[in-house]
């Protein structure tokens, strides 16, 4: 027979007394950076993979005729186009970098801690200043 009142005594002489939240509170905790570069990788997956279809559908309509591409360069002038343009330039853009970080990763090229930090840096400040840099020639 199993005893569980003895089972129930040590288990509770082995646990440790720390005062954990029994709710996790998502906002309160601090990220390292190479945390925030991979939400950020999976943001800017799922606004390509949500974007695709329209900007297919913006592509065949404006190939159909040259009316039609007319009225997409008129619609593509406004500024409110061209802010939805440069941040699916960002997402292009910060997916590329970090999926060539992670890339790297996996190929043992990123063996330590520290080069790992250093390379989501590189791969926020890489990905920011060519989304500026592409997005002032698009404006």
């Amino acid at each position: 027979m199993y005893d569980y009142a003895r089972v129930r005594i040590i288990w509770s002489d082995n646990k440790v007394n720390k005062k954990r939240p029994k709710h996790l509170a998502l906002h309160l905790i601090k990220l390292p950076l190479p945390g925030i570069i991979s939400i950020l990788h999976r943001v800017s997956g799922l606004l390509l993979f949500i974007s695709l279809p329209l900007l297919l559908w913006t592509l065949q309509y404006s190939l159909h005729s040259s009316e039609n591409f007319a009225f997409m360069s008129w619609m593509f002038a406004h500024p409110a186009s061209k802010l939805f343009l440069i941040v699916m330039l960002w997402a292009f853009l910060h997916h590329f970098c970090a999926g060539l970080r992670y890339l790297a990763i996996d190929l043992h090229w990123l063996r330590s801690l520290a080069q790992a930090r250093n390379s989501s840096k590189v791969v926020l400040l890489v990905s920011l200043s060519l989304t500026i840099i592409l997005g002032v020639k698009l404006w």
